[in-house]
């Protein structure tokens, strides 16, 4: 089945798990400048305030796993998807992708949204499911009841969810280590 898998997307030439986050904001931002000067991906398309506002939105959502009983590890989460995103594969000039079980990880490390973490937390439009950082008995319900947007919105025609993003809140190596 699709979620007991969760997938992680990255450009070959960087490698996985690799996170602006865990830089320091200048440098930080000097990566993020040169992704945007070379036109590199998705990514290349982030606004001035992109970095501020990520951060921003990490924080709330790691206040959130915590209020629920989440134990995080990392101050910045790397980020994965609960099933396969092939869209996601696309935003990078040399896309790869890693799967690794749910199971492998610790759940009090690992924290979901119903969609990417920018559209869950900002877009303002009533649904239920918006500002809202899951655990992930809670984001089984919240697919059981929605369906994986991956499925029913994969052209991203119907709203900016596009996918059930993993906010993983420990270190590789951890428990899944022995799948990178």
């Amino acid at each position: 089945m699709d979620y007991h898998y969760l997938f992680h997307y990255y450009d070959e030439s960087t490698g996985p798990f690799r996170n602006l986050s865990d830089l320091s904001p200048q440098s930080a931002e000097t990566v993020l400048q040169d992704i945007r000067e070379q036109s590199k991906g998705f990514a290349s398309q982030r606004s001035a305030d992109y970095l501020q506002i990520r951060r921003s939105l990490e924080q709330r959502a790691r206040e959130q796993f915590i209020a629920k009983g989440g134990k995080p590890v990392r101050r910045h989460p790397h980020y994965m998807t609960l099933g396969r995103c092939p869209w996601l594969q696309q935003w990078y000039p040399q896309g790869m992708e890693l799967n690794i079980p749910v199971a492998a990880f610790n759940p009090e490390t690992i924290s979901f949204t119903y969609g990417d973490l920018f559209p869950t937390m900002r877009y303002a439009d009533g649904k239920p499911y918006r500002g809202q950082v899951y655990t992930l008995k809670e984001i089984l319900e919240v697919v059981r009841e929605y369906g994986l947007p991956q499925k029913w919105n994969a052209a991203g025609d119907s709203g900016p969810e596009r996918y059930v993003e993993v906010q993983i809140w420990e270190e590789p190596p951890g428990l899944f280590q022995k799948y990178l």
